[in-house]
């Protein structure tokens, strides 16, 4: 098989949240900078990656291939939606060897159980956009490592990635975005 590279994607607030209490993006995490460059990162991808919550709350307009992460699975299933995996069953080696035989970028939007999963698998790199300034309150961190005490830049560093130069996407905020990669610096 050939290479195959994960790179996940988050924006996070100043506490490191992805999303609100009740699961869902809260609008100070909304960017239209990042999301353009999310969406162009999308278009260089293989596949995409996400938890069943998200692929339900986003659509799939270009009809970009998806893998969804769902304990309802037995293992793999080729549904018309997409592939749909449950890791208990089946482990990813197998798994993305079904999906992209020939390799490729795999996209990784999360959420924090899909971003948590693939700490372990092993990321090539992690774009971290954070929006400065911005708190969410009672909100979902973007791997389950951070804390008061633990920030996503530190659970990411114990994993092997290092940051490359912060890059501002959008000065209104501002929305920067620092991209991490495994074992070796680069912007």
């Amino acid at each position: 098989m050939s290479k195959v590279e994960i790179h996940g994607y988050a924006i996070v607030s100043d506490n490191d949240c992805i999303a609100d209490a009740s699961g869902r993006t809260p609008e100070v995490l909304r960017n239209d900078a990042d999301w353009a460059y999310f969406h162009a990162e999308l278009n260089k991808s293989a596949v995409t990656v996400l938890g069943r919550a998200g692929h339900e709350a986003n659509p799939n307009p270009k009809g970009r291939l998806r893998m969804i992460l769902s304990s309802s699975s037995t293992g793999l299933e080729r549904r018309t939606d997409g592939w749909w995996w449950n890791p208990e069953d089946l482990p990813w080696a197998e798994a993305i060897r079904v999906v992209l035989p020939a390799g490729g970028r795999v996209a990784v939007p999360g959420g924090r159980r899909v971003f948590d999963l693939f700490l372990a698998v092993g990321y090539e790199a992690f774009h971290l956009t954070r929006a400065e300034g911005t708190f969410v309150s009672n909100g979902v961190p973007v791997f389950s490592d951070c804390n008061d005490d633990t920030r996503a830049e530190a659970v990411l560093s114990a994993h092997g990635l290092r940051p490359g130069s912060r890059r501002i996407l959008d000065p209104k905020g501002p929305v920067s975005l620092t991209i991490w990669r495994n074992g070796h610096q680069d912007s």
